[in-house]
């Protein structure tokens, strides 16, 4: 399982910090056309959800989240099998995910904003379109960094 991280350079002083999180490249054969945030509160999981055309590439813009990405290819020696990663508005990292690969996280600070950047060709895969698993599915083994019980979506549940 290949993840493409991309931390960007940040400019900082006393007002505070200032960074890019996206520039096209000439070239590119990914070609974002929908950006989605979330706001989340402590203890709130949202995921495992993805589908079979789109590309995302994520990150927390504010706040800090433990994100899992699980590969969902059913043909795939990797199937099912998962990453994690810490990502947060300090650490400024990026998960790119492609196709076939479901996605959560955990929101860890009392508040996080979480950045959807999409590509994908048609239409939008929505909600009803998607293909989920329950966050805490026995096949997967996510060691959630939970404190308490989570908050989920009726979806999530």
């Amino acid at each position: 399982m290949k993840i493409k991280f991309n931390s960007n350079s940040a400019f900082r002083d006393k007002r505070g910090l200032y960074w890019t999180s996206w520039k096209s490249k000439k070239n590119s054969k990914i070609n974002f056309n929908h950006d989605k945030f979330s706001l989340s509160k402590k203890n709130v999981i949202r995921g495992l959800h993805g589908d079979s055309k789109s590309w995302k590439l994520v990150s927390c813009v504010y706040g800090k989240v433990f994100f899992v990405i699980v590969n969902y290819k059913k043909k795939s020696k990797n199937f099912l099998k998962h990453k994690s990663f810490l990502l947060s508005h300090q650490n400024r990292k990026q998960v790119l995910i492609p196709p076939h690969y479901l996605n959560g996280f955990l929101c860890l600070s009392k508040e996080c904003v979480f950045h959807y950047k999409w590509s994908y060709k048609g239409k939008y895969f929505d909600a009803k379109d998607q293909f989920s698993l329950k966050w805490n599915d026995k096949r997967i083994k996510i060691k959630w960094p939970l404190q308490g019980k989570p908050i989920l979506s009726n979806r999530d549940l």
